[in-house]
């Protein structure tokens, strides 16, 4: 068997990436484990409680039919576009047209892939916030587009400084990245902001894409920037099921905005998969219809473990935003530790707890780690046992 060199280069594309930063960490956390570790995560978004009963059941009930095994309309059914047409309707105050207004997706994650390949060219600028979540960089370089990070500070609320974007050159800016709630910080959005970046996207022709998934974590003001006056015509927003509905594994998302900018991600989309298991498509439709009770009850959970999240990050001696909103604590390292990662990496090698370092998201995050709430009671407590211990 021949074990040389590959002949094949890979594109050059590979190149203007690399691997996911969670990707390669999970691997070194498997290897301790391999070798006796107990580890404690808390580092990863992953939604460790279930979907809604209902949801479920529907799903069963569902794939037992004899005719929902085939391929799917790239645009989802039309019952789930007028779920999430209602969904928004009723927590967003936002009119959609479910007929073509709305776009199921495999996920958000998806479709910023889809959105990017639909608008930027090659050599378009995109503005991407610092920090922010990595995807917005690494896919808009995949496309060829050229980025422009626009650093968010605390002292404005991790909100853009659009005075200063204004004293710059515009001209080649295509999209723009924007994502309230915000992922890491935990920062709410507002309507006066958003009106601003409205009126900002038509001055300058810049497509606005609001990245929405954590309304509905530890958050009672579901905003959408859809809902400002002249959106639809500068404006796409992206949703999930992942973190709202506890469904991350599902990969079921949503993309809404006028309806000639839905036919052109429709185009990209329809070139790259074929439309996803209906049974699932049924099941999202149940999970849309949950009662309020139903998200109030996940929030009860995650209010118990954002308190004792929030003792962790006092015993590490970082300080945080206690009006933060989502499904991690966003907290500022103290002054002795030089970097995030410096922190984070003490914590795995001597408690073994992984936690974020606040770096993956940008160099605005540098001085900052993240803690996620996708942990039961009794493993943060275990981690709060652990770091007493080490930090008295």
């Amino acid at each position: 068997m021949d074990n040389g060199q590959p002949k094949i280069q890979l594109s050059s594309r590979t190149e203007r990436v690399q691997e996911y930063y969670f990707s390669h960490k999970l691997r070194q956390i498997d290897e301790m484990r391999k070798a006796g570790a107990d580890i404690i995560n808390l580092g990863i978004g992953s939604p460790d409680l279930p979907p809604s009963p209902a949801a479920i059941d529907k799903l069963s009930e569902a794939s037992k039919l004899p005719n929902v095994h085939g391929y799917q309309s790239y645009n989802g059914i039309p019952a789930l576009r007028s779920a999430f047409a209602g969904w928004y309707k009723k927590y967003f105050n936002v009119d959609l047209n479910p007929d073509n207004e709305i776009l199921p997706l495999i996920g958000s994650k998806e479709g910023i892939m889809h959105i990017s390949m639909a608008f930027v060219n090659e050599g378009d600028e995109v503005l991407v916030p610092n920090p922010g979540y990595p995807t917005y960089t690494s896919v808009s370089k995949l496309v060829g587009g050229k980025i422009r990070f626009y650093n968010l500070h605390a002292d404005r609320r991790w909100h853009p400084d659009l005075d200063s974007l204004e004293n710059s050159d515009l001209s080649r800016v295509k999209l723009m990245w924007i994502n309230y709630p915000h992922m890491p910080t935990g920062a709410k959005g507002s309507k006066k902001l958003f009106e601003e970046l409205v009126t900002f996207a038509h001055k300058h022709s810049i497509l606005l894409c609001n990245d929405n998934p954590y309304s509905f974590i530890l958050n009672n003001e579901h905003l959408s920037i859809l809902s400002v006056d002249g959106a639809k015509e500068v404006a796409l927003e992206l949703n999930s099921m992942s973190k709202s509905h506890n469904m991350a594994g599902w990969r079921i998302g949503m993309v809404a905005g006028h309806k000639d900018y839905i036919s052109g991600i429709v185009k990209v989309k329809s070139n790259m998969d074929s439309g996803m298991f209906q049974p699932m498509q049924s099941a999202a439709i149940e999970a849309l219809n949950s009662p309020v009770e139903w998200y109030e009850s996940i929030n009860k959970i995650y209010d118990k473990r954002r308190f004792l999240v929030e003792q962790i990050m006092n015993t590490l001696q970082c300080t945080f935003d206690a009006n933060q909103t989502g499904l991690f604590l966003w907290g500022k390292i103290p002054a002795k530790y030089s970097n995030g990662e410096e922190l984070t990496e003490e914590l795995l090698q001597k408690a073994h707890i992984f936690i974020t370092p606040g770096m993956v998201f940008g160099d605005q995050g540098s001085e900052y780690v993240r803690i996620s709430l996708c942990a039961n009671e009794h493993m943060l407590n275990k981690a709060i046992e652990r770091l007493s211990a080490i930090y008295p």
